[in-house]
Parts: structure tokens; sequence; C-alpha cells
């Protein structure tokens, strides 16, 4: 696995602003390291059942806001439950587990990939990448592998944040 320079994603997340400056430097680490059209992180609370969207490169498309109920799908129990990447390489996969795929389908995205972000062995959170059809090649899904550390970290600053720390 080609490691990516994590230089600025270590300066941003380093500095001030903070989650919004390391989530921004996460998704331009990903942009570069795998691709993505439309770019989101989410927070997933299994004591709750409910996720939330943290971060979007594509706020009018997909804001930021509030929290949803999480739903029991095959994408569920394979990301969180086994805590493996989702990939869904053309738009019936989409839509198989995901009701707007349409929306996703009218920005000019037909694939996913969806890297889960554990902390102490529970899925905390995802990396969500959607482009166009065929994107995630095994090579790419091997290349996000280099994400799942900057996940982390993103997550765990946005956990000091909202603890007031």
């Amino acid at each position: 696995m080609n490691v990516p320079d994590y230089t600025p994603f270590l300066e941003a997340a380093g500095g001030t602003g903070q989650p919004q400056a390391a989530l921004d430097a996460l998704c331009a680490l990903t942009q570069q390291t795998v691709g993505a059209k439309l770019f989101t992180v989410m927070t997933s609370d299994r004591a709750q059942r409910v996720n939330a969207r943290v971060y979007s490169n594509m706020p009018d498309a997909y804001p930021v806001s509030g929290t949803k109920p999480a739903n029991e799908t095959d994408w569920s129990r394979q990301v969180i439950g086994e805590k493996k990447t989702f990939v869904a390489n053309d738009i019936e996969g989409i839509a198989d587990v995901f009701g707007d795929w349409e929306q996703i389908r009218s920005l000019g995205c037909e694939s996913v990939m969806n890297v889960p972000i554990l902390i102490d062995g529970e899925v905390a959170g995802t990396i969500n990448c959607l482009d166009v059809a065929g994107h995630y090649t095994p090579e790419r899904v091997a290349a996000a592998e280099a994400l799942k550390l900057p996940g982390l970290v993103c997550l765990l600053l946005l956990q000091r944040k909202t603890k007031g720390a």
C-alpha cells in the first residue's frame, strides 16, 4: 500500500479551527488518495441508534444537520456489524441500500465506498466517498485503508469539541 503524504493533514489537524480544519484536510486527502466527487463523514451512535452527518463537501445537496435513525440493512451489517468497507460500483448497488439514490445519481455519482472508522473497537463513524460508476476499484479500496487514521483523528477532535475540552 502506498502511504499518502500526511503532512498537510497533520498541519491542519494540529492547528486551530477544529474539527473543521481537520475535516477539510481529510476531504482533500481523500480526493487525492482515492477520489470523491461527493465526500461526507458520518458519526454512528450505536447506543442511541442514530447517525449524524458531520461533514459534507456538497452542503447544498447533503447538509450537515441533526441525526437520523440507524437502519438495519445489509449495509449496516457489513459496515457497522462486521466493520468492513462497503463498495457499490453502480447505481443499482447504491439503490439497494440507500433510499436517496436518485439524488446521488443527479450529482453524477454512481459508485460509493463507505470506510468505517473505529474507536475503542466500535464503529464511531464512516468516511463516505461517491464518484462515477466503477470508480472504486480494488486498488482504490486498498488505498482507502490509509484514510482510517486521519478519519480517527477527525472523530476524536469532534468528540473533544463536543465535550467542551
